[in-house]
């Protein structure tokens, strides 16, 4: 398809404003940090800004000139590199635990989340070989097992770590491109039915993710132990009211709300501009969304298409269950917030993936 002479300008907005406020957002939640032993708020700053805007920046503009195409021929290398990149964070001088999970490498004085890439690479590879197996994708022996054993490779990768947050939103992603790629209805039946069995598995075996479940039916139960992120993060939001407390004003990041930087900082952005700001912050993801479908939508490329749809689905679906998870709407996941948490290395991804969407929109129908 002809090339067309801009990229999709109301998109690049939208991420624009994401991007500013999730800047404003973490200055200020950094600031809990302050009271607490062993925090730097001027490290987390630093690499924020010169690690996932610095690079990030850099990987976005790449991503936008690099023709979408060309992403299919590296689809297989490059998922593959990244399952690999994974499988290190096993390596006891290279991973190393936090919180009880091993999901981070450490490598020249950086450490980040090779999972972050993971999902990427898992998807550009779907979109790919989804793509190129054209009508054959809604059969049993070319089609449906074969999507089952490479969902089932990354989803036992994860399961291990564990991160069970990441390996909902790369199952649903990846269930949502098989069906848009032309998977039958009583095959996604069936993938839900399994992953609604493998979840019960799940929670019977990991003490862990048993305690969260027990904690999302009865978010007062044992607030000081297992349910004080809950708990600390509902009285952060009901907090709020409808203005906020204000920009900055914060009470709960200061050594009450857990992770007030990370997976938590929602319940933070909602303390300080409450339910007005929140909505509006919900609005911007809504907004992303729409305008990412509507650039998947004109495009009469499959492989774009699929690509497209992942990557919005990815980033918006893992915004929303973060949310959702601070306000009891969902079980707590550990997933953080798009453009706004903490980890540079999974923004400067990120932003690279939005490269390839906004790349993907100057080959679109305007």
């Amino acid at each position: 398809m002809k090339q067309n002479a801009n990229y999709d300008k109301p998109f690049l907005w939208i991420v624009g404003v994401l991007v500013l406020a999730g800047i404003f957002i973490l200055a200020s939640a950094s600031l809990g940090l302050l009271t607490r032993k062993g925090a730097n708020f001027f490290d987390v700053i630093f690499r924020q800004i010169v690690l996932g805007f610095g690079l990030g920046g850099v990987l976005l503009w790449a991503g936008s000139k690099i023709n979408y195409r060309n992403w299919k021929k590296f689809a297989l290398p490059l998922f593959l590199f990244s399952f690999l990149l994974t499988l290190l964070v096993f390596e006891p001088h290279l991973g190393f635990k936090y919180a009880g999970a091993r999901r981070w490498l450490s490598l020249g004085g950086f450490s980040f989340q090779p999972s972050e890439l993971l999902k990427f690479g898992l998807v550009i590879y779907l979109a790919s070989w989804i793509s190129s197996r054209g009508k054959n994708i809604g059969s049993l022996k070319f089609g449906f097992i074969p999507f089952l054993i490479i969902t089932a490779f990354t989803g036992i990768l994860l399961i291990l770590e564990p991160d069970l947050g990441t390996l909902g939103i790369i199952a649903v992603t990846a269930l949502a491109m098989f069906f848009m790629g032309g998977g039958k209805l009583s095959q996604i039946a069936v993938t839900i039915f399994l992953g609604i069995v493998l979840l019960y598995v799940l929670v019977l075996i990991k003490p862990h993710a048993m305690s969260r479940v027990l904690v999302f039916f009865n978010p007062s139960f044992d607030p000081l132990g297992i349910g004080y992120q809950v708990h600390q993060s509902l009285i952060a939001i009901g907090s709020g009211r409808i203005f906020g407390r204000g920009f900055g004003m914060s009470i709960q990041k200061f050594n009450y709300l857990p992770e007030p930087i990370g997976d938590s900082i929602f319940a933070v952005f909602a303390e300080e501009f409450g339910f007005v700001g929140s909505i509006f912050l919900i609005l911007l993801f809504l907004a992303f969304l729409y305008r990412g479908f509507l650039i998947v939508s004109r495009s009469v490329d499959p492989f774009a298409r699929l690509l497209g749809a992942g990557i919005v689905i990815l980033v918006v679906g893992q915004s929303f269950v973060n949310i959702a998870s601070m306000v009891g709407i969902t079980p707590l996941t550990g997933l953080p917030l798009i453009f706004v948490s903490q980890g540079g290395s999974a923004l400067a991804i990120t932003l690279a993936e939005i490269g390839v969407l906004l790349n993907i929109s100057k080959y679109s129908r305007h």
